[in-house]
């Protein structure tokens, strides 16, 4: 059986207009609304307030209510609020940045163009000259704009946000990880573990992809491993 919202969702793209000059979709004036969903006032405008929330519903005062392409925020909101609760761990997190970022590497491989291509090989750069000038902030920068940089070359949606809604844990995981490795020569093997996801991705090799992720992760990961507590 459908859920109520997402039935309701059903009958207000029935009845919303597209605007010409925007393509958006726009929704009846309340009371008419109401009268076509045979509901009250206050219950619509309850109903219209959680798909605003949600990020699939925007109003403007005097220019009336949209339906919209969802923004991130409720998904931030999700995952910040489940793992304040202990629902979602640090270890949670690794783990399934781990298992995203693999498959993001396989398919990139697949489709990357050789604009993008030396857009990841730019940011591998800027971590070793971050590294060799012992700037960290330029280090943790590139490092991210390099995972972002291979989300985009996916464009997946689903994967966007999965990546959004978990962005801030996965900035901190990304950075502990950077961390256990900088500075020094294990922090020049964890950018040259970068470099090679990039020379599989260019050689169009999705496994190869794949495996330089692993070993990408895996560098961290016995660093941190062999740390002293």
């Amino acid at each position: 059986m459908p859920d109520p919202l997402e039935t309701l969702v059903a009958r207000l793209l029935e009845l919303a207009t597209i605007d010409e000059d925007t393509g958006r979709r726009r929704l009846p004036p309340e009371r008419e609304l109401g009268d076509a969903l045979g509901m009250s006032r206050g219950t619509l405008r309850e109903q219209l307030a959680v798909l605003e929330r949600l990020g699939f519903l925007r109003r403007t005062q005097g220019r009336g209510t949209y339906l919209e392409t969802p923004s991130f925020g409720f998904v931030r909101t999700y995952f910040a609020i489940a793992h304040s609760l202990g629902y979602l761990t640090d270890a949670h997190v690794a783990d399934s940045r781990e298992l995203i970022e693999a498959a993001v590497a396989e398919s990139a491989a697949r489709r990357a163009t050789d604009e993008q291509i030396a857009g990841l090989r730019e940011s591998v750069d800027r971590m070793v000259t971050g590294e060799a000038q012992g700037d960290l902030a330029m280090v943790h920068a590139a490092d991210a704009d390099f995972h972002r940089r291979l989300l985009r070359i996916v464009d997946n949606p689903i994967l966007q946000l999965l990546q959004e809604g978990l962005r801030r844990s996965l900035q901190q995981d990304l950075r502990t990880r950077r961390l256990s490795v900088s500075p020094g020569s294990t922090g020049e093997t964890f950018d040259h573990a970068h470099a090679e996801i990039v020379d599989a991705i260019a050689a169009h090799d999705p496994d190869a992809a794949r495996l330089a992720m692993r070993r990408h992760f895996e560098v961290a990961g016995s660093v941190a491993s062999a740390s002293p507590t």
